[in-house]
């Protein structure tokens, strides 16, 4: 592929397969109806419009016309904005406050915590132990949390969902489980998840075999 990006008549997404934050963007995609080429990205042989387009050469990069984003959290903000209906950010400015911290805590605390687990080659190395521990200590301090309301801080699927679900698919495969007795909300949370038509047609093939 070698078209410029302001040649694009589709919206275009350079996705990695497995990679979380890519995954986070197309279930937005996906809950919004986005008409979107994704191109599949391999880490090893990276498309030459991907390097003409983003500096830092990363996925997912988002190409909508002359615009061109390279951040997940700035990706599915601006795909919520650009496309409003079903709104996924609450329109209350104190409460989209609130959601945009959960947002960044959640990037700060859980992908921090990801990006040490998916780039350990050994997941029994002592940083990939560590980082697993952490990351299920974190989830399971916020049972109560997930069990409040239907979805995390709301009775409606928002950002802060979508951005949560790729790591709790990916939970089994980083080897962390949850105990069934104490991490009843969270799992029911998971299931409301996981059955959502956006969420089953936001998965690659590669993603289905993590579970």
């Amino acid at each position: 592929m070698a078209v410029v990006a302001n040649r694009r008549s589709v919206m275009t997404l350079f996705s990695r397969p497995t990679c979380p934050y890519s995954h986070r963007v197309r279930i937005v995609l996906a809950e919004k109806s986005i008409n979107v080429e994704i191109v599949d990205v391999d880490s090893a042989t990276l498309p030459e419009d991907l390097l003409d387009l983003n500096p830092y050469n990363s996925v997912p990069t988002l190409v909508d016309r002359d615009l061109i984003l390279y951040d997940s959290r700035v990706i599915i903000e601006y795909l919520d904005e650009r496309f409003p209906h079903p709104p996924l950010m609450p329109v209350d400015p104190v409460t989209r406050a609130q959601f945009r911290l959960a947002l960044y805590r959640i990037e700060r605390d859980w992908y921090g915590l990801v990006d040490d687990l998916e780039s350990a080659s050994d997941r029994g190395t002592k940083r990939a132990s560590k980082a697993r521990k952490i990351l299920r200590e974190s989830i399971l301090a916020s049972t109560e949390v997930f069990g409040a309301r239907d979805f995390f801080l709301s009775d409606e699927f928002s950002l802060v969902d979508s951005t949560i679900a790729p790591i709790l698919w990916r939970l089994n495969h980083y080897g962390i489980e949850l105990p069934s007795d104490t991490a009843e909300p969270i799992l029911n949370y998971q299931e409301r998840l996981f059955a959502r038509p956006s969420f089953q047609a936001s998965l690659t093939e590669l993603e289905r075999e993590l579970r």
